[in-house]
């Protein structure tokens, strides 16, 4: 029981900031979750394939993570760090022991904003340096210190931001200048031609003259560092070539810089193949943040990094109130305990290349399919006008595609620079069947809008 939908949109309009943006032109009012499912006020039922912003990872409610954390809050919420509580040095233990040498020390926050704010300050302390390098398109977080990291036009504001920050060309082999048929590691591929030989890949080469480029005009001899996701996320799951990140961090690292790797959204087994994101790169970071998943939706979020570069941040204090408290440390064992009892990482792989081939099938019938790609269950569907092309398609007509697919029961997310790009990244304890599911509307919903344009 709560207020009618119309004083809901009433005091949304009145008392909630306006920049806190709803999807869909009737916004959903949700009461209920429940695994991959989310119930509205009316008992509709939907399949969530945005997680919430790629931050449900075990599942809506999942009932281990809730029993933990009802059991805790039944003993004990918060103390602040300046107290030793069991749960901080569990959880330290139990994340630091799923991570390569020597990333073994954890600062626990509350997001990943926070976390990846945190990684900035520690890598300039540390190197003693200041400048770092982010890719165009990058989303690292909205807090002033990470929106000069943030390269997506729609999150930067009118006001200084960014000072000692520098973007790199995007290596995105689909809408970039160069790539090709096999650079990418995803079970599916670009349409674009590639004239690469074995063991050789062109697009990748000319991505890596980009980068020494910017690092010989944009940046100083030495630099603090360069920030990374896996798999960019608010961009729309784009890739890179396959060795692009091992090259980038060796070049890095003879400028001094440290390696920063943002797993907010490609961490906890999402990939599928590997636990972290940076491992499908064969690459070991500096520093590693984390948020969204880690905490199956509360408000949880970590930097690890390596005792020598934590050390530097010692040197003064540096306290974070709410970071690392009990029910937190808490719910993160338990999402922890979920991904490995349930098998998620492998249902991620599973259930995700599954979901990739099928959507594969819709870019041959449908021209404005521009573009499948991902890994495990981090899913971007680019929408075109044509395939020659690549235009984006209208970003209106992206919002109708969305919003037929949730009226037919499917709840997708939206991201990419125009907003062209379907993001699918859903619990990951979602199944086959479900996908059959959100396949058939997803072709639906682009039979629909054939019609439309006809």
């Amino acid at each position: 029981q709560s207020y009618p939908y119309e004083r809901m949109q009433k005091i949304r309009e009145q008392n909630i900031c306006p920049t806190l943006r709803m999807y869909y032109k009737k916004p959903l009012l949700l009461h209920q979750g429940h695994m991959q499912w989310l119930f509205d006020y009316e008992g509709r039922r939907y399949l969530d394939l945005f997680a919430g912003i790629v931050t449900v990872s075990v599942g809506h409610c999942h009932p281990k993570v809730t029993m933990a954390t009802q059991k805790q809050l039944a003993c004990l919420w918060h103390t602040s760090n300046i107290y030793m509580h069991p749960s901080i040095q569990e959880y330290a233990e139990k994340l630091t022991s799923l991570l390569p040498d020597p990333l073994k020390v954890v600062y626990l926050t509350n997001s990943g904003s926070e976390a990846n704010d945190l990684a900035m300050f520690m890598a300039r302390l540390y190197t003693r340096n200041f400048d770092i390098i982010s890719f165009r398109g990058a989303y690292h977080g909205g807090s002033p210190y990470t929106l000069g990291l943030t390269s997506i036009g729609l999150y930067k504001h009118g006001v200084a931001n960014g000072f000692g920050c520098s973007t790199t060309m995007l290596p995105d082999v689909f809408r970039g200048p160069w790539g090709g048929s096999h650079c990418r590691d995803s079970p599916v591929q670009t349409v674009r031609k590639c004239s690469c030989s074995e063991g050789v890949c062109h697009a990748n080469e000319q991505y890596i003259e980009q980068f020494k480029d910017t690092l010989n005009t944009c940046v100083p001899k030495t630099i603090a560092g360069f920030i990374a996701e896996p798999i960019q996320g608010v961009n729309g799951a784009v890739q890179y070539p396959r060795t692009f990140l091992k090259e980038a961090y060796q070049l890095v690292r003879e400028r001094g810089g440290v390696c920063i790797s943002d797993e907010v959204q490609t961490g906890f087994g999402r990939t599928g193949s590997h636990f972290w994101g940076f491992q499908t790169h064969d690459v070991v970071p500096d520093i590693v943040t984390f948020g969204k998943g880690i905490g199956n939706g509360f408000p949880l979020a970590a930097v690890v990094t390596t005792k020598e570069i934590a050390s530097s941040l010692a040197q003064n204090l540096h306290f974070n109130t709410f970071g690392g408290s009990p029910l937190a440390c808490v719910v993160g064992a338990a999402v922890l305990d979920a991904i490995e009892e349930d098998g998620l990482q492998k249902n991620s792989e599973d259930v995700g290349t599954y979901m990739l081939l099928e959507l594969a099938k819709l870019q041959d019938k449908f021209e404005i399919v521009g573009d499948v790609r991902g890994k495990g269950l981090m899913i971007g569907v680019e929408m075109v006008t044509d395939k020659d092309s690549r235009h984006p398609l209208p970003a209106e007509e992206v919002s109708q595609i969305g919003e037929d697919c949730k009226d037919m029961g499917v709840l997708i997310g939206r991201g990419g620079l125009y907003s062209q790009t379907f993001r699918i990244k859903p619990p990951m304890c979602i199944t086959k069947k479900d996908v059959d599911f959100a396949v058939e509307v997803f072709h639906t919903a682009l039979q629909r809008h054939m019609e439309r344009a006809a």
